[in-house]
């Protein structure tokens, strides 16, 4: 299951750019060519983000079409496998456009910086 690594990695780079600001929403795009299933991913993006600014944040999936482009034929063609073949021609000498986009879209944080726990001893 490498959704549970995609997931570990979403999940530290959100946290850091939090900066210790509780977050509230993850939005992602995730091509349709990465073989990442959507449902696996927020199971463990849930257990990623465990105990960390992240605990309990949604995590918003946007599903990105896959594109390619003939370089026999020159047809443009929509992509929804890894099995790549020209619509037009049947050519597999193509050109991959989109659908293998794996990228942190945004975050909803909160507006102040969580305070430390010793807060009060350290002033």
């Amino acid at each position: 299951m490498h959704e549970l690594a995609i997931a570990q990695s979403v999940v530290d780079a959100v946290c850091h750019h939090a900066a210790g600001r509780a977050v509230y929403r993850v939005t992602v795009d995730v091509g349709v060519l990465t073989a990442v299933v959507p449902d696996a991913l927020r199971f463990a993006f849930d257990i990623a983000a465990e105990g960390t600014v992240a605990d309990g944040a949604g995590l918003d999936i946007r599903c990105v079409p896959g594109a390619a482009h003939c370089r026999d034929c020159g047809a443009d063609f929509t992509v929804t496998d890894l099995l790549i073949l020209c619509d037009a021609c049947g050519s597999a000498d193509v050109a991959i456009g989109a659908g293998r986009e794996l990228r942190i879209r945004s975050m909803e944080v909160s507006r102040e910086c969580a305070q430390p726990a010793d807060v009060e001893t350290t002033r």
